[in-house]
């Protein structure tokens, strides 16, 4: 399982321009990214990321040396922006919108309810290997085939002659998987046919976590006066989602290898037991 976003709420001031990271007294880690990684992770593109700061649309990032560093708060406005375009809205009417909210409301609050509803849920970050790493991790099991699957299933995303993964731990864990016997094709469909569930137990647990805006008017933002407890609220259920998720995951596992275990025993028994009767009964002497 990914490692769970913290329990307590990050810190939502917007990035200081002395290019020193929030470490402030009971403020959480927050994820942090190169301007490559904020386009990879967002489903952008780095040019895309400079126009939307342009037009004042991102905030810009925090300055270490030459180095800007951005975090979650970046990703979720950004996830904000894709899904208003997606939507049909243009990039003026987002601005429109975006000033509006911005000075309606505390920005540090706003971008606060941002980061809590649509930050990213694991702190891993994504990682480039060569087609010569990945043959390494899976041997001859790499195969053309299997590649362009993993591609097609958004395990892995071709960057020239190189790929990227969005999960270092779940592509390790595929190649021990490999290694140990399992053919890949058929990991690689375990993945396709699962997915469909995961995605309507997030669905489910997201509206767990969202449901806290449930008391307001759906087409206007919450009070400013209740967005840091609200942003507080979500930040406490999403870990509690994360375990609820293993820990049904967990169940889930127990009680199907319970079940292969029984039938796969059962099976072995009926087939001593038919080979029993098969075989003639030795008078007794």
């Amino acid at each position: 399982m990914p490692n769970t976003p913290p329990a307590t709420p990050p810190s939502t001031s917007p990035p200081s321009s002395s290019g020193a990271s929030d470490t402030s007294a009971g403020a959480a880690p927050r994820n942090e990214y190169t301007v490559d990684e904020l386009a990879r992770v967002s489903d952008t593109t780095v040019r895309n990321v400079r126009a939307y700061q342009d037009r004042g649309l991102l905030a810009p990032p925090e300055k270490r040396g030459r180095v800007g560093v951005y975090n979650d708060a970046h990703v979720s406005r950004l996830k904000l922006i894709n899904h208003l375009l997606s939507r049909g809205y243009t990039l003026a009417n987002i601005q429109d919108l975006i000033k509006a909210v911005d000075e309606g409301h505390d920005l540090r609050s706003i971008l606060g309810l941002e980061t809590a509803i649509g930050g990213r849920w694991s702190r891993e970050h994504p990682k480039k290997y060569s087609l010569v790493e990945l043959l390494q991790m899976f041997g001859d099991k790499a195969s053309p085939s299997a590649l362009a699957k993993a591609v097609d299933l958004g395990l892995l995303e071709r960057e020239g002659l190189s790929f990227v993964s969005g999960s270092p731990t779940a592509l390790a864990a595929g190649a021990t998987l490999a290694k140990e016997g399992i053919p890949l094709a058929d990991l690689l469909d375990a993945v396709g046919v699962a997915r469909p569930h995961f995605s309507a137990i997030a669905h489910a647990l997201v509206d767990l976590v969202v449901r806290q805006l449930d008391r307001y008017d759906p087409d206007a933002l919450p009070p400013p006066a209740d967005v840091p407890a609200l942003v507080d609220a979500i930040w406490r259920v999403r870990p509690l989602a994360m375990v609820l998720v293993e820990s049904e995951m967990n169940r889930a596992l127990e009680e199907a290898s319970g079940d292969y275990l029984g039938d796969r025993v059962a099976a072995i028994m009926e087939k001593k037991l038919a080979r029993s009767a098969s075989q003639p009964k030795r008078p007794k002497k």
